[in-house]
Parts: structure tokens; C-alpha cells; sequence
């Protein structure tokens, strides 16, 4: 049945249809019909930000942690330029997100008109799709195309251009079905090849990655590791994709890994890849995995399949229904001992990290107290840098859905995906991890948080510098520091005039004090974390890594 509505209004009834309820932006003039006609309804509620970066990001957590596409808007060239760091987020974190952004009038195109860019262009090798509609009368067409896009096979980020005069212009609209994402299944050739590779295997080793959690297929991994006791091993960022204190757990390949941890995928002689990239964070810059092993690559999207390596056996499908197939196979092997033998080893590879003594915190029982006092579905987000690796090394995840970071490594991710994340999940403890570097990045998103009540509690690890930049710099061009330096930044003060209840820490006792306070408050929280700058990352000092370049001379 057709209506006559206009342009911004069709789009708005394209985001009832999904199920759009929150929307994230910073308001442009451009398309203000757009926000109008948001504020018509009452299904959606509208979160002005105060940057589009925050926006993005904002956007892109709760497209994890909804796995429905986040929505984001932002204004022409300007807006969209800033938003664009939450679009290649949510591409390389394979997210589902749809981006409004507003556009020149059509009939001042090619004149380099006020802030005009072809932004389908500008955005189309960070996007799934990009277009720009043309044509009032095929918006619900190209918008519930844009929602499918986003949501099916591997998903990501769709970018949609709305010339100023197509939001207001009237036409008889007609909307179509939304449909279900596809979930393809293997079929049973398929599965009797992996059966094969299996029964020749020694040491085979489960690589799981996001594509598992976004298709809700925690539980299929553990039935079936647990059926065949094949070891599990999470991919970068993915370290709630299976719980972490299971005796089939052998760890993360990752930033800062523990060496013993990677030999486990080393040693394997066959890795199952499900729902992985194979990225080069997960695969070590590309150079883990070995010509002798057998590699069975499991993934929705024909594309990643041989992209990295060329798979023994490559198969399209969903990763539940590829997990629920395969515990069909007919195995009378078990891999129990290999798998003990490897947890053992992720257990203690940590073992021999050495207890701050220069300075009264130490990162990791700073992780150990939030593992004591955090309930156990609280939902973590961080930001990058390397005080992110005492949280992959030393936290277990032990439940599905609770770690949300950006693979892309986008600095300035955790407390605006924190805010997305809550937003999303409001029953749940939302709390986000993040350097003094990457936090002054959206710092000013604390004041959105305060504004909307989103009860978020934000730790900021503050070392006053770019730290893993440094460290960077310190094994390349030691004793050479330029630009990795930052001042002191009182962020407890910062956070008090944005309105946040805001406290700075330097002992163990004063954060643990400080964390259940701020979990019985339930309000906006900022925790800064005074932490010992010589301590670059969990297994360096700067000093250590000044001395390599002489041991080797």
C-alpha cells in the first residue's frame, strides 16, 4: 500500500521497520527535515553527541553489542570526515551500521558547493555500499537495501548521501518486507572433508573469531569443542567468544601475546577457522601459521576465504550453523591430552611477569580487582594501547557477550562505545578502559554520557604519554623521544566540569574503594589511574628495551 510522505519521513519509517531505537548524531542544518521527522516519533530516540567521532563510535558498539546496525548522522563533507573513523571501525570490525549523512542541494552539485564532497566516493573503500539517493520516490528501496547490506553475509557499515532537496520532496511510498539474514549451511560433502582432516590430525586447534559471536554461536563452539576436546583459541578482541577459565581454553593471538601462547597455534597441526579473517593482528603480521599445517577456514564471506591463506577446505556459512553441522561428525578421536597441555601453559604464561615495585600501582592487580568486584556479566570496552594488554593478558572473560574493542585500533573507542554499549544493554555494568592518550580523544562525550544519564564508569590508565607509540620508538630510536611526551592531565578535574562524578587514584586499596562506590552509585564515573611510566608495556620497561640494542652489540 502506497503513502505520500516526504523523503525524511520514509526514512524514518525505514528505521521503525528495523527497529531502529537509537539514533546517534551531531545535528547539521543539511538535514534537519531528518531530525525533524525523528522527532515525530516516539520509537526512536535521538543521541546528540559532541563529536561525530564519538557518534561513530557510539554507533558502532551498539551495532556489536545489538548485532543490529547502529545508525549514525552526521552532516556533509565536515561531519562526515570526522564520522569516518567509526565507519572503517565498524568495516574492519565487520559491524553492522547504516550512516545518514546530509548532502548539498542536487542543483548546486559540481559547483563545489558549500561543503559539497561525492561522499559515495569518499567513503567507498571503507564502506560495505555507499550511495547517494537521487530520487525521493526510491528511498525505501535504497534504505531497506542499505539495512539488508549491513546486516548480511559479513556485516559492516553502509554510507547513504541525502541531497537537502530529496528530504523535503513528497512522493507515494511504498516499503517492502524485512527480511531475515541469510545463515547458510554447510553442506554434507563439506563436512565429511573437515571430518577427514580431523581424523588425520594430531594436534588440531579451534580459531574462533567474531563472526562466531555475531551469529550467537558461543554455545555451538563449546559443544563442540567439548564433544571432540579440540582446543579453542580466541582471534584478536574476540576473547569473549569462549569462556576463558574452560579447560579447552589455550588463549588469544593477539597484541602482546605471551610467546607460549602463540607456540599453541604454532604447534598445531591443523587450525579450524571459524568466523576469523585471519587479520594480521590474529595471525601475527601473517607469519604464524605454516605450510605444513592443514587449515580448515570457515567464514559467511566467500571474499575472506583464501584472502590471507589458501584453506585445504574453504566453507561458506554462517559460523552457528557451520558449528551445529559439525557436531554431526563421526569421530571416535579425542584431543584431551593435547588440549590439557596447552590450557596448562596459557594458564601459567604469565607467571613470570614481574610485580610493580617502582610504584605504588600495578596494572595487573588492577585487572584482579576488577575481575573480583565487577558482576560477572558486566560488559568491558576498551580503547588502543598497551595498557590494553594487561586487560587481554590477565582478565578472563568467562561469559559470552562481555568484551566489546575495536580490532581496527582506533584510539579514543572506549568511552563513547561504553556509552553505545549501555545504551544498548542498560541492565548491565558498562565499564571502559582507556589511556590518558586516546581518552582526551573524546573526553568531551562524558558531558553526552552526563546529559542522557548513562551510567558508564570510564578508567583512565594515565602515564601522560603515547605510550605505545613510545615504546615503538624507544626499540627502533632508543633515547631519541620526540612527540610521545604529553603533559599531565588532572582528568578527575576534567571530569567534574563536565559534569561526572570524577576520582583519581594511586593505591590498590583507593581503586578498589573507588570501583565499588562507583558501581552502588550508578552514575556517570571517571576512575584515573596514576600509573608508573617506565612500565611501557606487560612484559617491557623502557629501560629494558633500551638495553636490547646494546645486548645485541
Amino acid at each position: 500500500m502506497k503513502q505520500m510522505m516526504s523523503g525524511a519521513r520514509a526514512i524514518v519509517e525505514c528505521m521503525r521497520l528495523e527497529g531502529v531505537e537509537h539514533v546517534f548524531c551531531v545535528p547539521g542544518e543539511s538535514y534537519l527535515p531528518l531530525m525533524d521527522s525523528i522527532y515525530e516519533t516516539d520509537s526512536i530516540k535521538l543521541i546528540s553527541t559532541r563529536h561525530e567521532g564519538g557518534a561513530a563510535f557510539m554507533a558502532e558498539a551498539y551495532g556489536k553489542a545489538t548485532r543490529k546496525p547502529g545508525v549514525a548522522m552526521a552532516t556533509r563533507a565536515v561531519g562526515g570526515a570526522n564520522l569516518a573513523i567509526g565507519i572503517h571501525t565498524a568495516y574492519q570490525d565487520s559491524t553492522p551500521m547504516v550512516v545518514f549523512l546530509g548532502q548539498v542541494h542536487s542543483k548546486f552539485r559540481g559547483r563545489e558547493g558549500f561543503q559539497e564532497v561525492d561522499l559515495d566516493r569518499f567513503f567507498g573503500h571503507i564502506a560495505k555500499w555507499a550511495v547517494e539517493i537521487k530520487d525521493v520516490e526510491r528511498i525505501p528501496e535504497l534504505v531497506q537495501r542499505a539495512f539488508r547490506i549491513a546486516k548480511s553475509g559479513r556485516p559492516g557499515p553502509v554510507v547513504i548521501a541525502l541531497p537537502e532537496d530529496v528530504l523535503v520532496a513528497e512522493a507515494e511510498m511504498s516499503f517492502g518486507p524485512v527480511t531475515p539474514v541469510p545463515t547458510p549451511r554447510p553442506g554434507a560433502k563439506e563436512i565429511a572433508s573437515v571430518q577427514q582432516l580431523l581424523e588425520q590430525s594430531e594436534r588440531p586447534l579451534i580459531l574462533a573469531g567474531g563472526g562466531v559471536i555475531a551469529a550467537d554461536g558461543e554455545q555451538s563452539l563449546r559443544k563442540l569443542a567439548e564433544r571432540f576436546g579440540i582446543p579453542v583459541m580466541s582471534s584478536f578482541r574476540r576473547h569473549d567468544v569462549f569462556p576463558n577459565d574452560h579447560a579447552l581454553y589455550v588463549g588469544h593471538s593477539g597484541l602482546g601475546t605471551f610467546a607460549p601462547v602463540l607456540d599453541t597455534l604454532r604447534q598445531a597441526d591443523l587450525v579450524l577457522a571459524i568466523g576469523t579473517r585471519l587479520s594480521e593482528v590474529t595471525t601475527q603480521d601473517y607469519s604464524i601459521l605454516n605450510p605444513e599445517q592443514k587449515l580448515i577456514h570457515i567464514d559467511i564471506d566467500v571474499a575472506t576465504l583464501g584472502k590471507v591463506y589458501s584453506p585445504h577446505v574453504g566453507i561458506v556459512a554462517d559460523a552457528k550453523e557451520a558449528l551445529d553441522a559439525l557436531l554431526t561428525m563421526k569421530l571416535d578421536r579425542s584431543w584431551t591430552v593435547w588440549a590439557s597441555e596447552r590450557h596448562e601453559i596459557y594458564k601459567h604464561a604469565g607467571d613470570r611477569v614481574d610485580t610493580e615495585k617502582e610504584h605504588t600501582i600495578d596494572n595487573r592487580e588492577i585487572i584482579r580487582i576488577l575481575q573480583e568486584i565487577l558482576p560477572d556479566d558486566s560488559i568491558i570496552t576498551n580503547d588502543a594501547g598497551n595498557f590494553a594488554g594487561w586487560l587481554h593478558n590477565f582478565y578472563s572473560f568467562t561469559g559470552p557477550k562481555t568484551y566489546i574493542g575495536p580490532t581496527s585500533g582506533a584510539m579514543g573507542y572506549g568511552l563513547p562505545a561504553a556509552i553505545g554499549v549501555k545504551l544498548a544493554k542498560p541492565d548491565k555494568t558498562v565499564v571502559s578502559l582507556s589511556g590518558d592518550g586516546g581518552f582526551m580523544m573524546t573526553i568531551q562525550e562524558l558531558e553526552t554520557a552526563v546529559r542522557y544519564n548513562i551510567p558508564v564508569i570510564a578508567l583512565v590508565f594515565n602515564n601522560s604519554m603515547y605510550g605505545t607509540i613510545r615504546m615503538h620508538q624507544e626499540m627502533h630510536y632508543p633515547e631519541r623521544v620526540i612527540g610521545t611526551e604529553l603533559s599531565h592531565t588532572n582528568f578527575s578535574a576534567l571530569g567534574v566540569a563536565l559534569g561526572a562524578q570524577s576520582f583519581s587514584v594511586t593505591t590498590h586499596k583507593e581503586f578498589k574503594d573507588t570501583l565499588k562506590y562507583a558501581l552502588a552509585s550508578k552514575r556517570v564515573t571517571i576512575i584515573e589511574i596514576i600509573t608508573n611510566p617506565e612500565r611501557i608495556s606487560v612484559q617491557a620497561t623502557i629501560t629494558s628495551i633500551r638495553e636490547k640494542p646494546l645486548q645485541k652489540s
